[in-house]
């Protein structure tokens, strides 16, 4: 084990310098070569969870008010990913507050969860923090999954999974971030058995088997006869990653730290998921805690088992892992065609899966067939439009993408303004709720204009008399953002100054197509298509 881990990192030294050069260029993911560079994906892929089931690797992630919600990831070597679907379908079912007329959990809906597959199903259970638990099941991970079911009504939890143990008994654990007063710590992780169907838990097997400052993501495992249960815990120099094993389920449990973090380098890599791959090696895939505008991204690490523990990326002489940023591809494909989506030309009888609307849309504002090829979007008003403090986010009508951090992304959408009516406004928009930017047509006593919109500012430009705008927004590794227009589509003219583009709540930022009308519910306008062309 100890040559092992000489020769690991002598590979880890004579990749640094390709590591450095690759974070400073903006390189990621697959690099072509047989290498990859972290993150793999470099978008807000938030609060992972993987595992793999035969040759096919799945991940959730995290979508809070985004509908529909807790979207599915699939890849085939751990580098490449694409979006096969999500487990929530309507948020109502989560909770009234995450519809389009109330939009009153920025920073709240579905948080973190767990992926397993047992009993012939895939099982996702997740957590919000004022809802409570609550769980699906699905044959195929990419949907249809049952409608979502309530485990527990209950607040200030999060960060739960599920396990099954060799002899078919469920359980679920938990971090409750309540003070408990006895002990005076703010952290508690639980334990319960579920019963068989795995919709209830057994309120008399709570256990806490961890106490602290900060502990949540939690996961169990189930290795080489022991029992492993996965955290992160804040320390001194930052949220690291934790390890608790045991010969029982019960405890008593053994604990190890598996990795130092970097906060000002390595971003805090903590929620995620351990796999072990066909040929022995294994991985983790995981989010960065820390984040910038891009939001909290997703990086694969390998894994390398010293004295029965799963060190997490680069082994230091004290055993305890370090950050990896760039590393030999776990799996190598003769053809590999997955890649996160992006573009859409709206003709398909359904929205492909890269789209998510900001909170649960309203059914009858928006359509795929009243006109073919085009994605229709009705008009209606913002909640409280006359108070025009950040109105976008109070907009129910907003369909977005998750904006990537790369080189250079450009993102041009063509618009049919033919149905616009006075008080709307529609175009192309970044947002977080730190700040939002917008570029799109007004239309006020029949006549129609450009607009640019920066937090509630507005900068009016040309009257628009055709029935067609194409509209771009380009940004890049820096955040960096402009605005452009054009008539032909063909040629476009920059409008607006560079806007920084910013995270908030937990999510980093959005890039969407918005339409509103802060008068009636008149108006529409039909998108043709959304095309995103980002670099490697």
């Amino acid at each position: 084990m100890i040559h092992l881990r000489s020769l690991l990192l002598l590979f880890y030294l004579q990749l640094a310098g390709l590591c450095l050069q690759a974070q400073m260029s903006g390189q990621w993911g697959d690099q072509g070569n047989g290498t990859y560079v972290n993150p793999v994906l470099p978008a807000d892929y938030s609060d992972l969870d993987a595992i793999r089931v035969g040759e096919d690797y799945y991940a959730i992630s995290s979508t809070m008010q985004f509908s529909p919600g807790m979207v599915v990831l699939h890849s085939k070597d751990l580098v490449n990913w694409e979006i096969i679907g999500h487990v929530v379908d309507d948020l109502r079912r989560i909770s009234p507050q995450l519809n389009w007329d109330r939009m009153n959990c920025y920073g709240k809906g579905i948080w973190a969860g767990s992926i397993r597959y047992y009993k012939n199903k895939f099982w996702v259970y997740f957590g919000t923090p004022d809802d409570g638990f609550f769980m699906s099941s699905a044959t195929n991970p990419a949907g249809p999954w049952e409608p979502v079911h309530q485990l527990w009504k209950v607040r200030g939890w999060d960060d739960c999974c599920s396990f099954c143990d060799d002899d078919g008994q469920l359980y679920f654990i938990a971090t409750n971030f309540a003070l408990d007063p006895k002990s005076n710590k703010k952290y508690n992780i639980h334990l319960f058995k579920m019963t068989p169907d795995g919709k209830s838990l057994i309120m008399a097997s709570d256990s806490i088997i961890h106490q602290s400052h900060g502990s949540e993501a939690n996961k169990l495992y189930k290795i080489n006869g022991l029992y492993y249960h996965y955290f992160s815990e804040v320390k001194p120099e930052g949220r690291v990653i934790m390890m608790e094993r045991s010969k029982s389920i019960c405890g008593p449990w053994e604990i190890r730290q598996l990795n130092h973090v970097d906060k000002s380098k390595d971003k805090e890599p903590n929620q995620g998921g351990l796999m072990q791959l066909k040929n022995g090696q294994w991985w983790f895939f995981t989010h960065h805690g820390s984040s910038d505008w891009e939001g909290r991204t997703a990086s694969l690490l390998p894994v390398t088992w010293v004295n029965g523990w799963p060190i997490i990326g680069e082994v230091g002489a004290d055993t305890i892992g370090r950050m990896v940023w760039t590393a030999q591809k776990p799996i190598i494909l003769q053809k590999q065609k997955i890649k996160i989506q992006t573009d859409d030309d709206f003709n398909s009888k359904t929205l492909l899966p890269q789209w998510e609307w900001n909170y649960q849309p309203r059914a009858d504002k928006w359509s795929l067939h009243d006109h073919k090829g085009f994605l229709r979007l009705y008009a209606f008003k913002p909640i409280n439009p006359n108070e025009h403090k950040k109105i976008l986010l109070r907009a129910g009508n907003t369909i977005t993408q998750r904006s990537m951090r790369t080189k250079a992304n450009i993102v041009t959408v063509k618009i049919d303004i033919t149905g616009m009516a006075d008080g709307q406004y529609a175009g192309l928009t970044h947002f977080s709720t730190t700040s939002y930017s917008s570029l799109g047509i007004k239309q006020g006593n029949g006549t129609r204009k450009l607009v640019y919109s920066s937090n509630d500012a507005d900068s009016v430009g040309i009257q628009i008399v055709g029935n067609f705008i194409w509209l771009q927004s380009s940004w890049d590794y820096q955040g960096n953002n402009r605005y452009g227009y054009s008539l032909d589509g063909k040629n476009f003219v920059p409008f607006s100054g560079t806007t920084q583009l910013t995270w908030g709540s937990y999510r980093g930022d959005r890039v969407g197509i918005f339409n509103f009308n802060s008068k009636d519910e008149k108006g529409y306008v039909d998108v043709d298509f959304f095309r995103y062309r980002y670099s490697k």
